[in-house]
């Protein structure tokens, strides 16, 4: 192999690299969110870098589960979680 290749190949796998290690240090909070709505009941959980972020990012995820459409989507973020649990990672 020529010497470009070796260093492409370096350079590549430096960058991968990165990309796994920025993509795992994510999160800060982990947060779980519970919640029912038009009879379906559904929990998630995602992690973000603070709690409102994630409990938010939890409620959106839970509703499209559960929700179809723009205004059920809207109404079901609306709706109080039954459950909305925070923890730090």
């Amino acid at each position: 192999m020529k010497a470009t290749s070796w260093v492409a190949l370096a350079v590549l796998a430096v960058l991968g690299a990165l990309i796994v290690y920025s993509s795992l240090g994510q999160g800060g909070v982990r947060c779980e969110v519970c919640l029912e709505f038009r009879g379906r009941d559904v929990c998630r959980s995602v992690d973000g870098a603070n709690e409102h972020d994630a409990r938010m990012a939890a409620t959106t995820n839970a509703c499209a589960f559960v929700a179809s459409g723009v205004t059920d989507s809207m109404a079901c973020e609306r709706t109080p979680p039954r459950k909305a649990e925070c923890a730090p990672r």
